[in-house]
């Protein structure tokens, strides 16, 4: 009886490792901008698109390949129990300033909506603590992307 008990937890272990091994890049960056996306409850269009735009300039998809990676984001994200899976493929393969590159990414579907709800902020510094940053990264790239928040505003606002 303990050897089948013994047995099914390696196999459990062994699901976790080949996921975890199936689990690209671009599926781990787009997960966790899901996440964010998400985290206030609402789907915002302005969300969806800033997303969409994001995975599109940052690893060169056409849109086709944008929905299929985006479907497949949010369906790991349902089902994710928690960030580290994804955030563990970044750390292996990003640098520090891709790392805060990621953040900034981050932050700016978080404020495509206009708004930052305190959900996705939480959400933000949880991947930022497993993404390794310090907090004076999380934030700074924060406060950068608040600054050019402002400045379009200045530039949009009628005078």
């Amino acid at each position: 009886m303990l050897s089948k008990i013994n047995a099914f937890f390696q196999s459990l272990g062994a699901q976790e490792n080949s996921q975890a091994h199936e689990i690209s890049l671009e599926i781990a960056c787009s997960v966790l901008l899901c996440e964010v996306m998400l985290a206030d409850g609402q789907l915002d269009s302005a969300e969806q698109q800033k997303l969409n735009d994001i995975i599109s300039s940052q690893f060169q998809l056409t849109p086709a390949e944008v929905t299929e990676i985006v479907k497949h984001a949010l369906v790991l994200c349902e089902n994710a129990t928690d960030f580290y899976q994804f955030t563990s493929k970044i750390n292996q393969h990003y640098s520090l300033e891709q790392r805060i590159k990621m953040l900034t990414l981050l932050w700016q579907v978080a404020y495509a909506d206009g708004e930052l709800a305190s959900i996705e902020e939480h959400i933000i510094r949880k991947i930022a603590d497993l993404l390794h940053l310090r907090h004076s990264e999380y934030i700074e790239t924060k406060l950068n992307i608040q600054a050019k928040i402002n400045t379009c505003l200045l530039y949009t606002s009628p005078s």
